[in-house]
Formats: C-alpha cells, structure tokens, sequence
C-alpha cells in the first residue's frame, strides 16, 4: 500500500504512521506543523517520506498525492474551541480542506479513503425512558436545571430523567457546536465524493481518544489532557458538574489499529461507497473516573468536583462498537487502568523531541 496520511505528525496521525509502518507500507506524510500545535518539530522514522503543506492548498495537495493509491485523512482543527468566532477557521480547515482533497483525488484516480471523524455528529448520546424502556432523543439541557445540580437530560413530554444507553451509527444525527457541524459535513463530503467518483470511503467516529503526545492544555485539548496537564502544575484536575458524564475513552493505539483495519479493508477490495463506524472502549468510564485514575497514577492531587457546567456540553454519550468489530474485526486492547497508567506519565506534544519509532510503543 502507498499511503498518505494528512496530520500524520500529529496526535492520532503520527500513531497511525507507525502502526502503518510496521505493516510494510510505503507511508508518506503531509502536515502543516503548525507552530501553535507543534512546538518542537518531530522527528520521523527514515521509511517516512515528510511533506510540510496545508490541506487547504491545491497545489500543495496536488504535488502529495502523486503516486499514492489510498488516503488516511487525520488533518483537522480539533474540539469546542473559544468561541463562535473560530467557526471560519474550523470551516477552512475542516471542510474546505476535505473538498480539496476530495477534488485532487478524483482527478488522480485516487478511490480509497478513511476519514477521520467524531462522536461529536451526533450530539447528545443514545437515552431511553426508565417507564416504557422506549428510546428518546432529548433536546438541549435546561439552564435552570444545570443550576440547580440537575445534570441529566429529561424526557422532553414528561419531564422524567432518562437513562443513558449506548449509541449506534443508525443514531439521528445533531450536531451541536461548530466542530461538530464541521465534522458531520466531512462525511458527507466524502459520501458525496464516494457516489460520484464510485470510490470508498471509511469514517472512523472516535470517541474519547487519549493517550501519549496528546495536545496539552488548550482550548482544543480533550478532556483527559487537560486532567493531565493540572496534575503535571501539581494542581487538583477540575470536573465540571457531578463527574458522572458517561464517555467511551480509548487508548490511541487503539484507534490506530481500527485506521488499520479500515485501510485492510479497503484494499482487500471492500464495496464502493461510505460507511460510518463508532471506534470507542468496550469499558464505559465517567469523566471522574479519568480524573480520579489519573490523579491516583501520577500521586497527585485528588481530583475536585466543581458542579461548574457550560451550556452546549452533551451529557453522556458512551459508543457501541459493534458493527466495527463484525465488519472489519477490530476490538480494544487496552484496558482502562493499564492506558490511564501509562497516560499518567506520559508526554504530551511539545514537551519534548521525539523520534516516531518504526512499531507502537508497549504501553
């Protein structure tokens, strides 16, 4: 396989480079090495062929793709971000970028493609009613409720808390921030692209990813980082409302190895078009049990439960993996005590120069 993975410097891309390596693939790698995300550049196993360019530029993605028969698209502009005001940014980076790069693979020829996609599509998690056991789809949280310690969605005709349950691909789609609406349009640019050009394409909807070379504390940063980046001040991680928020966190390698298995699916000749798959833990956590585990494996301070909450969070939303693992065969392997250890201590981007060695790192 001749592969190229966008943002395969970062976070998730560069896992994935390695995992890919150690298949024998011919990787090559395009990013922009934002300096805001990449303080110090990495430095790469000698097999990677490295190209500094940004998605958003077509003669950039023109040049990059030459020669390369599939695509592992990993570049984005990542979580809620500060404000509305980072909507244009998200756009560009998101989905003006994939129409780019879905352009330049229709003209080379190019037809296999695994996209990177989110949780976040679909907004609040899966809930049925605790009386009729029936699913329903609540609306947004009501502020008087968050203020008063009442975290939980209700049923929006009777007013009863709902039970959290796990969520499908077959769910109704909603997203709910920005990021979310730029994701959400990413698939459908590539199962625009997959009808027309009679192509494949492979969304992978990551939940809770953590893991070494995480993005430190930013507004982008995921949840788990930024436990990890309190703990490393030596200060107590902050858990907004009860820490109960139900969440399907797994381990980046993880994630990487479902990317594999999309990709060996994909050039095994598996059928045209686009299809969806959850990529989240078997193990339902909450959001206080990252921080706890962290706290406890790093000896740091316990975590402190602040009842603090922002309008637009999602309450509970935990991933059923099932259809990933009966079409493509790929299933956790990490376990929760043994990735939040290893996370414990481990660095985040930036912290330090790092080679991509050429197999995943045992844990």
């Amino acid at each position: 396989m001749r592969l190229i993975v966008t943002g395969g410097a970062g976070f998730i891309g560069s896992h994935i480079v390695e995992a890919a390596l150690a298949r024998g693939w011919t990787v090559r790698v395009m990013d922009s090495l934002d300096p805001g995300l990449h303080q110090r550049p990495p430095v790469f196993d000698p097999r990677v062929e490295f190209l500094t360019g940004d998605v958003t530029d077509p003669d950039a993605v023109e040049s990059a793709l030459e020669g390369i028969d599939t695509v592992c698209h990993q570049s984005a502009k990542v979580g809620l971000g500060v404000s509305f005001a980072d909507a244009p940014d998200y756009i560009r980076n998101n989905d003006y970028a994939t129409a780019v790069l879905l352009a330049a693979m229709e003209r080379q020829a190019i037809t296999r493609l695994v996209l990177a996609s989110s949780m976040v599509v679909y907004g609040e998690g899966a809930y049925t009613d605790p009386v009729t056991g029936l699913p329903v789809r609540p609306g947004p949280r009501a502020e008087a409720d968050l203020r008063a310690g009442s975290f939980d969605p209700r049923n929006p005709e009777t007013g009863g808390i709902l039970v959290p349950a796990m969520i499908t691909e077959e769910a109704p789609l909603d997203p709910r921030n920005v990021y979310a609406a730029s994701k959400l349009s990413q698939e459908h640019l590539a199962a625009a692209w997959a009808r027309s050009t009679g192509g494949s394409a492979i969304a992978l909807r990551y939940h809770n990813v953590y893991g070494p070379r995480m993005p430190r504390d930013t507004p982008y940063a995921g949840v788990a980082s930024l436990f990890r980046s309190a703990l490393a001040r030596g200060e107590a991680p902050r858990v907004f409302e009860d820490g109960r928020q139900r969440r399907s966190f797994i381990h980046v390698r993880d994630v990487a190895a479902a990317n594999i298995a999309a990709l060996d699916s994909l050039s095994s000749g598996g059928g045209a078009g686009f299809r969806a798959y959850n990529v989240g833990a078997d193990e339902v956590r909450t959001i206080g049990d990252v921080a706890a585990a962290l706290s406890r494996f790093s000896t740091g301070p316990a975590p402190v439960i602040t009842g603090e909450y922002r309008l637009g969070d999602v309450r509970h939303v935990t991933a059923s993996s099932e259809r990933i693992k009966a079409e493509l065969g790929w299933a956790p392997d990490i376990g929760f005590n043994e990735g939040m250890q290893e996370f414990a201590t481990a660095p985040l981007r930036g912290e330090a120069g790092r080679r991509l060695p050429a197999t995943p790192q045992a844990p």
